[in-house]
């Protein structure tokens, strides 16, 4: 089976899943193929994810789309972008209703052979501080993201577009008038 088939059908992290307050069996969502010119990768697929099978399928997939400055039909292309989370299943909710962190043993099975898969991206987007902190070492995102110039324009290091982070955003406006446009330029000179 190619490696997509494969991950699709791990199923590595259930008893994992079961003992959550969610209770839910895992379902892997693959949103790749080989030659994507951009990679996203972000942290886990969130629960709409888990039932649609589509990754950002929720307000934050909103708002990356947004930031990108593309639209559902552009992101959602994989000829355009490889989706390449740190867990690929939804790891569930903790009994105060927040999200769990992706278990590390789905990055430590799959993540090497899904970017292998994918190739070279011209442009990568870390998401959050586990994808970054896996790539890049142990670091504050709000740092890495300031200093979005020392990786620009290969990598950008973005915050969860979450609501979650609403307040991190109305706190940092930099974000939004330095670095988005840079992104957005950024984004479209890579699309084919």
């Amino acid at each position: 089976m190619p490696l997509p088939d494969d991950l699709r059908s791990c199923r590595l992290c259930a008893d994992r899943f079961a003992a959550t307050h969610t209770a839910h069996r895992p379902k892997p969502v693959v949103w790749f193929k080989p030659g994507a010119p951009i990679l996203v990768a972000s942290q886990a697929p969130g629960m709409r994810a888990h039932t649609s099978g589509k990754p950002f399928d929720d307000p934050s997939g909103v708002r990356l789309r947004d930031w990108m400055g593309i639209d559902e039909k552009t992101f959602w292309n994989k000829d355009n972008l490889a989706i390449v989370p740190m867990g690929f299943c939804f790891p569930g909710y903790d009994a105060k209703g927040s999200d769990l962190p992706p278990p590390r043993v789905c990055a430590r099975t799959w993540r090497d052979a899904a970017l292998r898969h994918v190739g070279q991206p011209r442009v990568t987007l870390l998401i959050g501080g586990y994808a970054q902190d896996w790539t890049l070492g142990k670091g504050r995102v709000t740092d890495r993201v300031r200093d979005w110039r020392a990786f620009a324009p290969q990598v950008f290091c973005l915050p969860h577009p979450s609501w979650r982070n609403t307040a991190w955003l109305r706190k940092h406006p930099w974000f939004q008038t330095d670095i988005l446009p840079v992104l957005r330029r950024t984004i479209q000179e890579a699309l084919p």
